[in-house]
């Protein structure tokens, strides 16, 4: 941004060279004038004189082998003090003139600031939204998880579906952001996957895109913060589904090719624990209250801290007890590796 220049006006005397006689002019630096590189010293005689000027003794203003000069005085106000009463009146018609031609080099210099707002508004309103959006995700979730990212990363994918691969913040208002969001609610999930995308879902990718537009308007790519005038998409309360005894006992028969895969998948179906939560339990997190066998832990999801009773049939499939620190269920594969081996598990299972 361009710095001020905050020209100060002041008034100056200049000594007649005939006569005990001082012209008043008005003195204001810097100024561009068009035509200079450098800023400029520019005078502007009053057409007015004084020759009562009461000067300051103690303030040399100039000292040549013949003459010594010295400043006029000034009051609180910064008026040059005169001995006559006509001389005083002039000096403050001076200074009203002074006030004058310092408003006006504010002025042009705030329009001037003004101006140079505009156009970096202007211009950032050219700028793509969508390499912004991609921006945020390394800004703020470098170390992030990787379902985080991905939210982050599907959302641009269904917002550059919608509006296409370059999207300036120009194009960006209220109706945009209200289609956008009916778009996801109707859109196909994408790639081997049919059917349309879930209310939930299309709720997180909306919520995504909308703290993109969060980030971009303190970043001082909006004016106003268009997020906080759209309305998320609600999201649903899902409802967990639970195995039943005989199913439970058909997957304890059924044979699976990681062992360790089908433990997890059983003690979550008689915990309700998330597969993430499984994956790291620690032995120091199983104790006994009353004989009663429980886990305390922070789930990875919400980070709450959670005391829960576990069956004694669900302490059994932990299997013999480690060191504190190890694993429960070491080596348990990750969540986006488990469908192939859970699904011939299920398979055997409804042949037998």
């Amino acid at each position: 941004m361009k710095e001020l220049l905050k020209t100060k006006v002041t008034v100056r005397l200049r000594k007649s060279e005939f006569r005990k006689e001082w012209f008043i002019y008005l003195e204001s630096y810097p100024v561009i004038v068009p035509g200079k590189e450098k800023a400029q010293r520019v005078r502007e005689y009053l057409n007015r004189s004084v020759t009562t000027v009461d000067f300051d003794k103690k303030r040399t203003a100039r000292t040549t082998q013949d003459s010594v000069s010295f400043k006029p005085k000034r009051d609180d106000n910064g008026i040059i003090v005169c001995k006559s009463e006509n001389d005083q009146e002039t000096m403050i018609y001076a200074d009203s003139l002074r006030k004058l031609r310092q408003r006006e080099y504010d002025n042009l210099e705030l329009y001037s600031e003004l101006d140079a707002m505009k156009a970096e508004e202007k211009e950032k309103l050219q700028e793509d939204f969508v390499q912004y959006f991609e921006s945020v995700i390394k800004k703020r979730h470098k170390n992030s998880s990787e379902s985080i990212i991905i939210n982050w990363e599907r959302s641009i994918d269904f917002l550059k579906d919608f509006a296409g691969e370059r999207i300036t913040f120009s194009r960006i208002d209220l109706k945009f952001c209200e289609d956008f969001k009916s778009f996801l609610l109707t859109a196909q999930r994408g790639g081997n996957k049919k059917g349309i995308l879930s209310q939930n879902t299309a709720s997180t990718y909306f919520s995504v895109f909308k703290a993109a537009l969060k980030q971009a308007f303190i970043d001082g790519y909006f004016n106003t913060d268009i997020s906080a005038k759209i309305k998320s998409i609600p999201s649903q309360e899902t409802r967990r589904e639970y195995l039943t005894i005989d199913e439970l006992n058909t997957l304890v028969v059924t044979p699976c090719e990681n062992d360790v895969l089908k433990r997890a998948a059983l003690f979550s179906a008689l915990t309700g624990l998330r597969h993430s939560d499984i994956q790291k339990l620690r032995w120091n997190e199983i104790s006994f209250e009353n004989n009663q066998p429980r886990i305390n832990f922070t789930q990875k999801k919400t980070k709450g801290i959670e005391y829960m009773p576990i069956s004694q049939q669900a302490l059994e499939i932990c299997g013999e007890p480690k060191s504190p620190d190890d694993l429960v269920f070491e080596n348990l594969t990750n969540p986006s590796w488990i469908n192939r081996p859970l699904k011939k598990m299920g398979g055997k299972g409804g042949d037998s």
